[in-house]
């Protein structure tokens, strides 16, 4: 399988290639084989420091037609560094490709010094919309204004064109999060997330418009601190489920396929600290946990192959691309 530098997210083209980013700032095309291609030209200039870099990738709708691909990513600016989505026209050739017409359509507000919490992860929803999962940056305070984007998940038209509001920002679709690594639309057009918490108290969420998810008001950890839980606060909405001790989940999907016995419509997470994938069932409006399976290696990222097969990304320097087949 390929192995490459810090991976942290990819998308599986029409094609039966993968689009995957390096975090140091490279865009790679990818063969199911192991091949793995130069980086694309024309990816926008990232800030790879603590958590940042070049993060998730995704493909338009539209991408049939359009070509189009959506980047999130850590940008410099000014007063530090913060989350980015640009788009760009995706181009392929023998040596890999290039991004044409490249422009950013978000930025969160503000950008601050600390090098961490960016969440980054990107879902088009059934109504065209493109939702981003926006990190608190490790401050928490943030994740509870609405004057700002941090510690939120947001939604904006493709274009990025939104209304000149500065409180409360109009892009806010729920607010309290902490650090938010999956996204999913579910088969059932319901939004998912998983998210990392503190000492403790993993979520994943059913995402609500308009909801206020707690942090850091309450948690289900702690964060040097004993936190009030969600029970005590009864206007926050509480995860579905929560981990203590921490699976630090990475990369999320819904699986559809039938490769994996027994396994539709359950959710996959990517465990870094639990060094596997957990799955997850959701029965209406309740989800619990329905098993785990290891690895061996900490997993960033989780994909469903056009086959039904599952793929994962493994973390860091030397990160393989690994497919994964029932036993």
């Amino acid at each position: 399988m390929a192995t490459l530098s810090n991976p942290w997210a990819m998308v599986f083209l029409p094609d039966g290639r993968l689009l995957v980013t390096e975090r140091g700032g490279a865009l790679r095309i990818v063969t199911t084989a192991g091949a793995v291609s130069a980086p694309v030209a024309g990816v926008p200039a990232v800030v790879f420091a603590g958590q940042g870099g070049l993060l998730d990738v995704a493909l338009d709708p539209g991408f049939a037609t359009n070509r189009r691909v959506y980047l999130s990513f850590s940008e410099a600016g000014n007063g530090g560094s913060g989350l980015a989505v640009a788009r760009g026209t995706l181009t392929l050739d023998g040596g890999g490709g290039r991004l044409d017409g490249v422009q950013t359509v978000w930025r969160a507000v503000p950008k601050v010094t600390d090098t961490r919490h960016f969440g980054g992860r990107m879902a088009f929803g059934p109504d065209g919309m493109l939702y981003v999962t926006s990190g608190e940056r490790h401050l928490g305070s943030p994740a509870q204004s609405t004057a700002q984007t941090l510690g939120k998940i947001v939604r904006i038209p493709p274009d990025g064109v939104l209304p000149a509001v500065a409180d409360p920002r109009p892009e806010i679709f729920t607010l309290g999060h902490r650090n938010p690594y999956g996204l999913v639309f579910a088969t059932d057009g319901r939004l998912f997330s998983s998210e990392m918490g503190p000492e403790g108290g993993d979520e994943f969420n059913l995402i609500t418009s308009g909801r206020n998810y707690g942090w850091r008001i309450v948690s289900e950890g702690n964060d040097g601190e004993v936190l009030p839980r969600h029970a005590t606060r009864p206007e926050f909405a509480p995860p579905l489920v929560s981990w203590t001790p921490v699976i630090a989940p990475g990369g999320m999907i819904q699986y559809t396929g039938t490769r994996f016995s027994g396994w539709q419509g359950d959710f996959i997470l990517a465990g870094l600290v639990q060094q596997g994938v957990v799955r997850v069932r959701v029965t209406g409006s309740t989800a619990t946990e329905a098993a785990r399976i290891a690895l061996g290696a900490r997993i960033r990222e989780v994909e469903q192959g056009p086959d039904g097969a599952i793929w994962v990304l493994e973390d860091g320097g030397s990160g393989r691309l690994v497919r994964l087949d029932p036993a």
